[in-house]
């Protein structure tokens, strides 16, 4: 046996060399054949029966189930694959698993795992006998069932198979800080044609070969998507080629449909394929130079619904676009086509695969790999069981000295990023945590973290560069927020920590990526054999209310509204309005099992209004009055001011400081809101208030102004039970350009003029006072534009104000 030499602190593994020429021979081929043969017919069953699973009789309609639904066309390859992937793994004990990407593929893992045993360990109701089969074909696309993708359910599964183009960025998070492991990423020809999947080809120059596992592409190249070809599968050999090597692979190609051939040659390939790997590991490993490679790929040309119909109605099925889903139709309407159902199923002669109890055969059963050696039980596929706690530094003392609110300003940003710093540094032997993102680390002030470490890169270095190596522990060097979260997602679910910060703009990019994986929590959190693992966390910073200079293509708060349509168990929104704040809900986030939190923070410097005890009070409460803002300490307020994000928050402040001087019998109540959920009803969030402690807080019928760093809409949709309905929320309203900081908030309203105003127009009772103050802040408005116009900065009393508790 060879030995892959690592470094210290790395796993040692452990790797046969691969023979040259052939390496299975005629018997090898039947066994395996016999394998696939019973992977395709247990799949066919799924997508078609709920009774006779083993045709010991002759099929009838009364066997097929009532609504046939499932994707048979990217199937039986998907099992092709994997018998082979066995063989390699039993030969040279790796520790490997599979992510299918081609979507609908959940036959051939369910199938997979079923006949290695893995799926009836987590399920024993799905037996390995014929009752147990039956069982197994009824649940498939089936009421109270599973789905027809490879989901959460699945044994041995990260990646949920509803949405095309993640399969990739989801494999090399998996294996970044595993160097022992080996992802099998099989990558649909459909699949590879979304933005994400394209990009995720360029993964490879982040693959540092000495402290990283390796990730093996299978390009599954069946020509036909659901009625479409695949441009992948109709350029020709060269141009598909130069394509891959273009992209820093060395690509294998494996193409036919005989089956003996088949399985020859792609024995024989990905034995190439684990001696490549092995030497290209070796080299780095001994030498210590993580050069990058060219690490190998397969390009599997096989035909869609291989070994199935070939011919349905006269019309051509195998090699077709036709097989992509349900190639044959059997029902009452095509009650003839039972009995090519019957033949097409007999036709992998399940008599010859299983004995009388409905078991696989023991010599085809050897040839699955043991224990968590098998890929359906492979421990990185439940990720929680791997899953060690941060090493959580004291974020305290990182606080911001504020002697009294609003003394002194920062950029809460900054001061997180020494928090993150810390962290980065704390669990960096074995590295445990990653910060993710698109090239925006140093743009949202989060430079700290490159004092001790830096951007993963394993590309090509010139003078200038800053902050590169091929052991980073930030991974922010691809502009693709699809990446970003796809890495991240991968190394989440494989039993690490992570943080993904971006522009909150463009944090949109993966709306849909964010709600397959608050899907993915919220199933897993209902399977008892799935173990719970790190929450996605996300910092949105260069946010809405800080884009003067950008102007309105980088103004959108709406990942918040986005959020908050998910399930209440598993969705989190903060928005702290200081530093101090900040800190204390990072510290909260990065310590939670299986949420996704969501936290909102600005980069620019802004006052800073609490101190550190008082901000871990404030955070753990997730909102509350602000006495010192406050002067209804006595009775009842006239008028409630809450605030929710720190340009609000500033706004908010603002404005009371206004009102106190010129209305001082005014009372006022101050409430700052950080968890955003806590806006809900207890019955609905469990966050949320209960409708006691909401009513002592805003009243039963005072006028609420409520300043929201987000779309209006929100505050209103999480208020909407609530006894009093007086509340008028101000927020962004699709209002911008490139102009001054205040001037975005007076486009949107959310100013402290207009915020004055809101209060004359609702506060009954204030008379003339109330009509000159109104006045008065029109006459601010007209002021505020006529001197940005002229000198291109807000006016000294907007960008000199500070708050004062006798204002």
């Amino acid at each position: 046996m060879d030995t892959i030499v690592t470094s210290p602190r790395l796993p040692i593994a452990t790797t046969e060399r691969p023979p040259e020429g052939a390496v299975i021979n005629a018997a090898e081929v039947r066994l395996m054949n016999a394998y696939w043969r019973a992977a395709n017919y247990l799949s066919v069953g799924q997508i078609y029966l709920y009774d006779n699973p083993l045709l010991r009789e002759p099929l009838t309609l009364a066997h097929v189930k009532p609504l046939i639904v499932g994707h048979w066309g990217t199937t039986p390859g998907q099992n092709f694959i994997y018998v082979h992937l066995n063989r390699v793994i039993k030969k040279y004990d790796l520790d490997m698993f599979y992510v299918s990407g081609p979507g609908h593929g959940g036959p051939a893992l369910v199938a997979n795992t079923y006949l290695e045993g893995s799926y009836s360990e987590i399920y024993p109701s799905i037996s390995q006998d014929e009752a147990g089969l039956r069982r197994l074909f009824t649940q498939f696309s089936f009421p109270g069932g599973i789905s027809s993708h490879v989901a959460p359910t699945t044994p041995g599964s990260i990646h949920e198979g509803g949405e095309l183009g993640y399969s990739l960025s989801h494999a090399f998070g998996a294996v970044l800080d595993n160097p022992g492991l080996i992802v099998a990423c099989v990558v649909g020809d459909g699949e590879s044609e979304t933005g994400p999947l394209a990009t995720a080809w360029h993964s490879n120059k982040l693959l540092n070969p000495i402290s990283d596992g390796a990730v093996l592409p299978i390009l599954h190249l069946n020509g036909f998507k659901i009625s479409n070809p695949t441009i992948l599968a109709r350029i020709d050999h060269e141009e598909l080629e130069q394509f891959f090597r273009g992209c820093g692979w060395t690509p294998y190609f494996v193409e036919g449909d005989d089956p003996d051939a088949m399985h020859t040659l792609m024995a024989t390939t990905l034995e190439r394929v684990v001696q490549d790997i092995h030497d290209i590991q070796v080299q780095a490993r001994t030498t210590g130079i993580p050069a990058r490679p060219r690490w190998p790929m397969i390009v599997l040309r096989s035909p869609k619904g291989w070994t199935g119909p070939r011919m349905v109605d006269g019309l051509k099925v195998e090699g077709t676009f036709r097989a992509h889903q349900v190639p044959l139709l059997v029902d009452h309407a095509h009650a003839e086509h039972v009995s090519q159902l019957e033949s097409w199923m007999r036709s992998y002669k399940p008599e010859e695969l299983f004995d009388a109890q409905g078991r696989l055969l023991p010599e085809l059963a050897a040839l699955a790999p043991q224990g968590n050696s098998r890929m359906g039980a492979n421990p990185h596929t439940n990720g929680g069981q791997l899953l060690r706690d941060l090493l959580m530094p004291d974020f305290r003392v990182h606080a911001v000295d504020v002697p009294s609110p609003g003394a002194v300003v920062a950029s809460d940003t900054t001061v997180l990023g020494q928090f993150f710093r810390d962290i980065v540094s704390a669990n960096d032997q074995p590295r445990n945590f990653r910060i993710f993102g698109p090239d925006e680390t140093l743009s949202n002030m989060l430079g700290a973290v490159f004092e001790v470490t830096n951007r993963q890169w394993d590309a090509l270095e010139v003078p200038d560069d800053e902050f590169l190596s091929p052991d980073g522990g930030v991974v922010d060097s691809m502009l693709s927020e699809h990446q970003s979260e796809g890495f991240l997602e991968g190394y989440l679910l494989t039993g690490r920590h992570g943080l993904f910060n971006s522009y909150e703009a463009f944090i949109r990019i993966v709306d849909s990526m964010f709600s397959q994986h608050a899907k993915w929590l919220k199933v897993t959190s209902e399977l008892p054999w799935r173990r719970k693992i790190a929450s996605l966390n996300y910092l949105l910073a260069s946010h809405v209310w800080q884009q003067d200079h950008n102007g309105f293509t980088h103004q959108d708060p709406g990942f918040l509204d986005h959020v908050i349509n998910k399930k209440a168990d598993i969705v989190r929104a903060y928005l702290p309005p200081d530093a101090n704040c900040l800190l204390s809900v990072f510290d909260h986030c990065l310590r939670s099992r299986h949420y996704v939190n969501v936290v909102v923070a600005g980069k620019h410097l802004m006052p800073q209004w609490l101190t550190m005890d008082e901000a871990v009070i404030h955070c753990t409460q997730g909102l509350g009055i602000w006495r010192w803002a406050s002067n209804d300490h006595t009775e009842e307020p006239d008028v409630v001011m809450a605030c929710c994000g720190d340009t609000p928050t500033l706004e908010i402040l603002a404005t009371v400081s206004i009102l106190r001087e010129h209305l001082p019998d005014l009372k006022i109540r101050v409430i700052n809101v950080v968890d955003l959920m806590r806006l809900q009803s207890a019955s609905e969030h469990p966050h949320g208030l209960s409708e006691v402690e909401y009513d002592e807080l805003f009243t039963k019928q005072k006028h609420i102004i409520f300043a929201f760093h987000g779309y209006p809409s929100l505050v209103h949709r999480l208020t909407y039970r609530r006894t009093n309905r007086n509340i008028h929320v101000r927020g962004y309203v699709e209002e911008g350009t490139i102009t001054t900081a205040f001037d975005i908030r007076v486009q949107n309203k959310l100013d402290r003029f207009h915020l004055v105003q809101d209060v004359v127009d609702r506060v009954p009772g204030l008379g003339t006072k109330g009509a000159y103050l109104r006045q008065l802040m029109a006459d601010k408005l007209i002021e505020h534009k006529q001197y940005i116009d002229k000198h291109g900065e807000d006016l000294p009393e907007i960008r000199n104000w500070k708050w004062s508790a006798t204002a």
